[in-house]
């Protein structure tokens, strides 16, 4: 049965177990389901961060597999819930030093180092000096290694598994830390930070190096290094499209599938369906990852980010936001079908935040007629129809959310608009709304998306407060800090009213999130109860040691 309530259930469990002193694996809800022993030395351990996916997130994915009327999870349940259903299920405290609220880069390098972390760091100690990762130890120990993200390869949570740089915004150096780390399997986005400064699609050495067109040449290094040249000197494979992927068997892989990040939900979700993606799926690059890494009889680390619903999560972009997951939940997916008969390998499955303070959330809008239809004792006895006083959603939003035919970004491009110096007339953004959701705003909804004000939190210098003129927030307006960008989470607050959905903010929240361990009993039971990410980090460290 797919069951938000079963997930639920198991973090629950899992909490007040722990609580009370008691051991959750012994728990009929948390025993092995798939036959594998409970006991066993961790050879490969594969973490899995979901960037932005709380528990609300998890919410969104589970209500869906509930109740859609899509085929994608008719009679079986989501990967998240076959992993949670069959390990062990905490809760952890995502905190940075200094601060209440954490962001990527922070949040992985605690994971990643199992020691506390500034904000916005990379790889870094509280004092600022590198520190060593789990991928460093797993490659010092002979093992293994890779990073997967749908986002830039360089992008703040791979970056803080193989780099170590003062600020997450140094992708030109962190793609030479991962390069001279010799991280054995790299794939994702961000081919930017890889080729010369000047590099553009007349480079003709690059576009027959790269053959695939569809990916744009365009360089954001200050200096004329040729990391792909450098790759290929040091024994890497490269592959620009998922025909290129599949077809390397084996070694080292730098596989970048885009320009920045790779494709939106939606946009995978349609390609998906034509059969035309020319990018591999994020489940394909796991699965190619998985049959590379696991050719090294000494084991692996392997990272892979789901690195996309965030980013549809600061948008307050539903629709986007529940392809992402489906898209993440393939890649768990093909984790899972990899692992299902093994026990020498340990699953570590979570967030690094919450993003956006997303819900679902019952209204005064749309409240429903009576229900002359439920007949029980006590509706006959007295004498009144089934009405419930609110609008609790009704689970066709879901499907509705999935019809969703573009993301807010592809939205606002389709209007005319470039979230830089060129805003779209209100009617044609109210055409690429409408035209492209199951939802319909308003005239003045459009309006009201591209009213301004003054930014009295003004920052001369700064890359996202600069401006004199912000788009106009009428309430949290604070937690709104990405410029033009914000144009799109007045779309998401435009269509709420018509989701049932709410949203608390434009970035991300201190939820505590969840984390999923899956593996040997001894192995998994270290990650029980509440937990903070630090020890989360320190814990997956240890287990790989041992």
């Amino acid at each position: 049965m797919h069951s938000f309530i079963k997930l639920s259930s198991a973090i629950i469990t899992a909490s007040l177990l722990s609580a009370c002193g008691g051991d959750s694996s012994s728990s009929d809800s948390n025993s092995r389901t798939n036959g594998a022993s409970s006991s066993g030395k961790i050879k490969n351990v594969i973490m899995m961060i979901g960037d932005g996916m709380g528990p609300q997130q998890v919410g969104l994915l589970q209500d869906f597999a509930a109740h859609s009327k899509t085929d994608i999870y008719k009679n079986r349940e989501t990967a998240l819930e076959l992993f949670a259903n069959s390990g062990q299920v905490a809760f952890s405290s995502t905190t940075p030093v200094g601060g209440l609220v954490v962001d990527s880069a922070c949040s992985a390098t605690q994971l990643a180092t199992g020691k506390p972390a500034l904000s916005e760091v990379v790889g870094l100690d509280i004092e600022g000096n590198s520190t060593e990762t789990i991928l460093e130890m797993a490659k010092a120990a002979g093992k293994s290694t890779g990073l997967i993200s749908d986002t830039r390869i360089t992008h703040a949570t791979p970056a803080a598994f193989a780099s170590h740089q003062a600020h997450r915004s140094m992708e030109n150096e962190i793609a030479v830390d991962m390069l001279e780390n010799n991280v054995d399997v790299m794939l994702g986005g961000g081919l930017r930070y890889w080729i010369p400064q000047g590099s553009s699609s007349t480079s003709t050495e690059l576009v027959n190096l790269i053959n695939e067109p569809t990916v744009k040449i365009k360089s954001k290094r200050n200096d004329d290094r040729n990391l792909l040249t450098q790759a290929q000197t040091a024994g890497y494979e490269l592959a620009f499209n998922a025909d290129q992927l599949d077809a390397i068997e084996g070694g080292k892989v730098l596989g970048l599938f885009s320009y920045s990040a790779m494709l939106d939900g939606i946009s995978y979700t349609a390609c998906k369906k034509a059969d035309s993606c020319v990018q591999p799926s994020l489940a394909d690059m796991t699965t190619k990852a998985l049959d590379i890494l696991s050719k090294d009889e000494d084991g692996f680390f392997l990272m892979i980010e789901g690195g996309q619903i965030d980013w549809a999560a600061h948008n307050n972009d539903a629709g986007d936001m529940l392809h992402q997951l489906l898209k993440f939940d393939e890649s768990i997916q093909a984790v899972y079908d990899w692992v299902a008969d093994r026990n020498d390998t340990l699953v570590v499955i979570t967030a690094d935040h919450e993003t956006g303070g997303f819900s679902f959330s019952y209204s005064r809008k749309d409240i429903p007629a009576a229900d002359p239809t439920i007949v029980g004792d006590a509706f006959v006895e007295s004498n009144r129809d089934y009405k419930p006083n609110f609008n609790f959603a009704n689970p066709d939003l879901l499907d509705k959310l999935y019809a969703q035919k573009k993301d807010f970004y592809n939205i606002w491009y389709q209007a005319g608009g470039d979230l830089a110096d060129v805003e779209p007339t209100s009617v044609d953004l109210l055409n690429a709304i409408n035209g492209n959701t199951e939802f319909t705003i308003t005239q003045a909804d459009a309006d009201r998306i591209l009213e301004h004000e003054v930014n009295e939190y003004q920052e001369a210098d700064h890359k996202y407060l600069a401006a004199t003129e912000f788009p106009k927030v009428d309430d949290f307006e604070e937690f709104y800090v990405y410029g033009e960008e914000v144009h799109l989470n007045l779309i998401g607050r435009a269509l709420a009213k018509h989701q049932n959905t709410v949203w608390s903010t434009g970035t991300h929240t201190h939820t505590p999130v969840q984390v999923i361990a899956w593996g040997p009993k001894e192995a998994q039971q270290r990650f029980n109860g509440l937990m903070n990410h630090v020890e989360v980090g320190a814990q997956l460290i240890e287990a790989m040691k041992n």
